[in-house]
């Protein structure tokens, strides 16, 4: 069994978001894998341990992102391909990257995250499905694979589906699917030795026209600063006037 992990370096979830002339700035941030693509490299890794599957770990972004791929090497994955392309900018473009990529491998299990922290688009990996032409279960909780048969399990509305697919297919991880390994320090050593590639979009037959962006991010600004609370007193009826007060004003 071969297993791709589709995956995005992200600012880690902690750090405060900054801007500098209308951009995010990035120096001295620390950056980790999108938690969301954290879990699908820890399922990837269990299949590995469970079934001797082989895990390669695929990301799009620019020569820093070799950092996640390292961590996921780290927690057990096989080997790591960077798509150096720092440019690309919209879910279509490094999807297609993906695409050209992954077109004429042979796998039988995708995983990718939800969605990431970062754009929260939810795009990429379905959009890689379905130029693929695979099936895909969004959102899995739980996931068993048993010959060329998967079976996903997701949260809907309050209640849960359980979902069946024929391999290969594709499977987004969601919180709660698996909690994620932390690298032990002989594993990290072990990382720095295991294969590691970097392509370009050339090397993948892609030229510039093929990976234009189709959207442009116009603006991006920080949200506005919240107000001071409001403390409401007097008795409990003069309270609940008050605030009766407060929320007709709100919704006008």
């Amino acid at each position: 069994m071969h297993v791709v992990v589709l995956m995005k370096q992200t600012f880690d979830t902690e750090e405060r978001i900054r801007l500098v002339d209308g951009k995010i700035a990035e120096d001295g941030v620390k950056w980790i894998i999108n938690p969301y693509d954290e879990y699908a490299v820890e399922e990837a890794i269990q299949l590995k341990e469970n079934q001797g599957a082989t895990v390669t770990v695929v990301s799009v972004g620019n020569e820093n992102t070799t950092q996640a791929l390292r961590t996921a090497l780290a927690m057990g994955a096989d080997e790591a391909v960077l798509i150096e392309a720092p440019d690309l900018s919209d879910e279509r473009a490094i999807a297609k990257a993906i695409v050209a990529y992954l077109k004429d491998k042979s796998f039988d299990v995708l995983l990718a995250g939800n969605f990431s922290v970062d754009n929260g688009a939810g795009q990429v990996a379905i959009r890689v499905a379905h130029e693929l032409g695979l099936p895909h279960i969004a959102a899995v909780t739980k996931l068993t694979i048993e010959g060329n048969q998967a079976t996903g399990v997701r949260e809907i509305d309050g209640d849960v589906q359980t979902v069946t697919a024929t391999l290969p297919a594709l499977f987004t991880a969601q919180q709660g699917l698996n909690e994620p390994r932390y690298p032990s320090l002989p594993n990290i050593m072990k990382a720095k030795k295991k294969p590691l590639t970097t392509l370009t979009l050339s090397d993948l037959g892609l030229s510039n026209d093929d990976v234009a962006a189709k959207v442009e991010r116009v603006e991006v600004t920080l949200p506005p600063k919240r107000q001071a609370g409001q403390k409401i007193t007097g008795t409990p009826d003069e309270q609940a006037e008050q605030l009766a007060e407060i929320l007709v004003k709100a919704l006008r």
